[in-house]
């Protein structure tokens, strides 16, 4: 590394985490030529000539049983994060969601003296309202990108917060503009066209698509049409789609979800941002989610929080989209929800109407997030 180059940390430890970089950090690399990126990402921040110490797919988990069965890799792999910030004296991280590992990075930071930019900001009003102080005390900037949160973290102290537009309608900002407008005469002479999205972890797709598979059956068997279609995910091992061979289905890469989106007039998706996605673009969806035994447990032990557990429905303030979560999310209730739309045509089309306001819910302050940071990490390397 020559005199003129700096260093910067990037974690994004799931697949979600670095779609979101990748609202920004393409305009970011471009703003800072002589800053070598390293961290945890996939494929796309890979290509971007980020280094990466780890990759997302090694580094995600989903579930708290499934976190402390990967507790001593985590402490490892931070360990060995931090000492490669001390290597490369580095003065400035972007930490992209990933709350449970990134805020305890932040405050090894903190303590080396790196500006920690911590972007997606964690969900504390669902798990831990305490954590807005570990943030103001650990983070030099907070991004929000969820209309309330903003005024919620100031409200609990956080002095420096950026409220950004949600980086799904960012990355979607072209193909938003030219959505097919789902109507239920459109499958009044064809199949109904049904998308599974059963999720980007490996533990999600082998709980949830065997499910997804059986609901689509119960609606043929009702006398239903149904046409299927999947989207697979490049961070899940291939073993858990090959209970789909045989099967007639219309299969798309990650890539290329916003096609899926638009041949499909009905969906079956793992909660998650995706159901955000689904919403942008006006798709009904209902949404499943199970996790073991324990972790249920675990959860309603320690969260307080009560409310909607899809984005789309936190961001509307209203169940628009049924959530099925745990020993609810079954074929049979998968197959209520679905019929109530296909057999009922004036519903189906009013819940397309309420999820034309999405994009318009999702707002954020006038800045650019790139340029933001670029003025951050060049001011911290000084």
């Amino acid at each position: 590394m020559n005199s003129n180059e700096s260093n910067c940390l990037i974690i994004a430890g799931e697949k979600s985490g670095e779609d979101h970089a990748m609202t920004f950090f393409p305009e970011l690399k471009k703003k800072l030529p002589n800053t070598n990126f390293f961290g945890v990402g996939a494929d796309k921040l890979a290509k971007l000539d980020v280094e990466l110490l780890y990759h997302a797919k090694d580094f995600s988990s989903v579930g708290i049983t499934e976190v402390l069965g990967k507790l001593r890799f985590y402490f490892k792999a931070m360990d060995h994060i931090v000492d490669e910030v001390k290597k490369r004296n580095c003065k400035t991280a972007i930490l992209v969601d990933f709350q449970g590992f990134n805020l305890k990075l932040a405050k090894r930071l903190k303590k080396l003296g790196v500006n920690v930019l911590y972007y997606v900001a964690p969900q504390a009003w669902v798990w831990k309202p305490w954590r807005a102080k570990t943030i103001e005390e650990n983070v030099h900037t907070l991004f929000t990108i969820l209309p309330f949160e903003k005024k919620w973290f100031e409200d609990r102290g956080v002095k420096k917060v950026k409220a950004v537009v949600h980086p799904l309608k960012v990355e979607y900002e072209k193909e938003l503009t030219s959505i097919r407008v789902k109507k239920a005469s459109d499958f009044k002479n064809r199949a109904v066209r049904l998308l599974l999205l059963p999720g980007s972890r490996n533990s999600e797709v082998e709980s949830l698509l065997p499910v997804f598979l059986e609901g689509a059956k119960l609606l043929s068997d009702d006398g239903f049409n149904i046409e299927l279609g999947i989207v697979k995910v490049e961070t899940v091992k291939s073993i858990f789609y090959d209970q789909l061979e045989n099967k007639s289905i219309q299969v798309w890469e990650s890539n290329q979800l916003i096609e899926a989106f638009d041949w499909a007039d009905l969906c079956f998706a793992s909660s998650g941002t995706v159901t955000l996605a689904t919403g942008l673009f006006q798709l009904p969806t209902v949404v499943a989610y199970k996790l073991s035994l324990v972790n249920e447990f675990l959860l309603k032990l320690l969260i307080p929080y009560k409310g909607p557990a899809s984005l789309t429905n936190i961001i509307h303030d209203k169940m628009l989209f049924p959530e099925i979560l745990q020993y609810e999310a079954d074929r049979y209730n998968l197959a209520k929800f679905a019929k109530k739309w296909l057999g009922n045509e004036e519903l189906y089309n009013s819940v397309v109407c309420e999820l034309a306001k999405t994009q318009n819910l999702l707002s954020g302050d006038d800045f650019s997030t790139a340029e933001y940071m670029a003025e951050v990490i060049n001011e911290t390397n000084g």
